[in-house]
């Protein structure tokens, strides 16, 4: 698990979840995380399986953020869960071996998540970012330097990362970087997922 990893947002986007999505399965992106906060269930379902018939075949990842009941109904490869969202040993037991990646602030969160059996650790936020307004105070790229030193897990960080600061993070030991208001909100979202691309591939 290494390159740019993708987050949809509806409330940044310019182009649209879809048109996003497109874009950056046609660029080769590897991963792509199916985020919706504000959307009811049944709109959460059928974007979900409309973004996994477009993943089919692409060799994208397929991963939901927060919804298990969701990534189960479209046969997702796997969901994304933060600290305050179902424990990690139920999200296991429902999901067998799909795919568990786990938010992480701080070097204890991560050695737990680790213990756990976590897939990947998403570490955030790095920098300020107002793209979450739940995100919590930057953690930086310090701590992002003594998790990468103590677990072996693959990690994804997020958090006010910009093409101005990407490189430093990936330097720091992320192996995926996330970006979502640097890409989504641009008019050329293609070519913005190509420079992080290339920002990734140190």
């Amino acid at each position: 698990m290494k390159g740019y990893y993708f987050i949809t947002d509806p409330v940044c986007s310019i182009a649209g979840v879809m048109s996003d999505v497109e874009k950056a399965i046609s660029v080769g992106v590897r991963i792509i995380q199916y985020r919706n906060k504000t959307a009811q269930t049944r709109t959460l379902y059928e974007e979900a399986l409309q973004i996994k018939k477009m993943c089919a075949g692409s060799g994208c990842l397929l991963i939901i953020n927060d919804r298990i009941d969701i990534a189960l109904a479209v046969d997702a490869d796997g969901v994304h869960i933060g600290q305050e969202d179902m424990p990690y040993q139920e999200a296991r037991r429902l999901l067998g071996d799909k795919i568990i990646g786990v938010t992480v602030h701080d070097l204890d969160e991560a050695l737990l998540a680790e213990e756990w059996g976590a897939d990947y650790l998403g570490v955030s936020p790095i920098f300020s970012t107002a793209t979450k307004s739940d995100a919590g105070v930057p953690c930086g790229l310090e701590a992002l330097r003594a998790i990468r030193g103590a677990c072996k897990l693959p990690i994804a960080a997020i958090g006010g990362i910009d093409l101005s600061n990407a490189r430093f993070v990936i330097e720091a030991g992320a192996d995926m970087v996330c970006a979502i208001s640097a890409v989504v909100a641009k008019a050329d979202v293609t070519a913005e997922i190509k420079r992080f691309q290339k920002e990734c591939d140190l």
